[in-house]
């Protein structure tokens, strides 16, 4: 390997230990990459998730900058806000972010509606298939971070939300 590709290396492990990523794979014709990590129990990317995530990269890009654009997008969210306690609602998966569950329906939720822990707040559509995406908390929704139609990445925010 080239110094520069050891570098890119690096930063992609950094990349998948930062969204907890188990395991992961890359063969792109010479170069074959494996890593698994022992992790505790707790939330994580799905190799789905992370194999949508390389195949919208240009085939030619190196692993690493994958990375770091997809680090760069999940970064780019919304400014912090100013009320400080809010609980943020972050999707579990890539896809496209729907507020309602069919084209000209109410949306499942607004700006200033109390939610319930379990409640369903949106859809997110990955490879054909709606997903329902339920709160995390009880409280009430302060703030939608995403547009009707809007493609989501894993963890980007969906929702503010104040608890109860």
């Amino acid at each position: 390997m080239k110094p520069e590709d050891i570098q890119d290396l690096k930063q992609l492990i950094e990349f998948l230990k930062q969204y907890q990523v188990a395991e992961f794979d890359l063969d792109r014709g010479d170069l074959k990459i494996r890593l698994k990590f022992h992790q505790q129990e707790s939330a994580s990317a799905s190799l789905g998730d992370l194999a949508r995530l390389l195949q919208s990269a240009p085939a030619a890009a190196a692993p690493a900058p994958v990375a770091a654009q997809a680090a760069a997008s999940a970064s780019a969210g919304p400014a912090s806000d100013p009320d400080d306690g809010l609980h943020v609602l972050k999707s579990p998966i890539v896809g496209t972010f729907y507020s309602s569950p069919s084209p000209g329906a109410a949306s499942f939720v607004s700006p200033g509606d109390h939610v319930e822990k379990g409640q369903v707040v949106c859809i997110v559509e990955a490879m054909k298939l709606m997903n329902e995406i339920e709160a995390d908390a009880t409280g009430e929704i302060v703030k939608c971070f995403v547009a009707n139609g809007q493609p989501v990445e894993f963890g980007q925010p969906l929702f503010a939300i104040r608890p109860a």
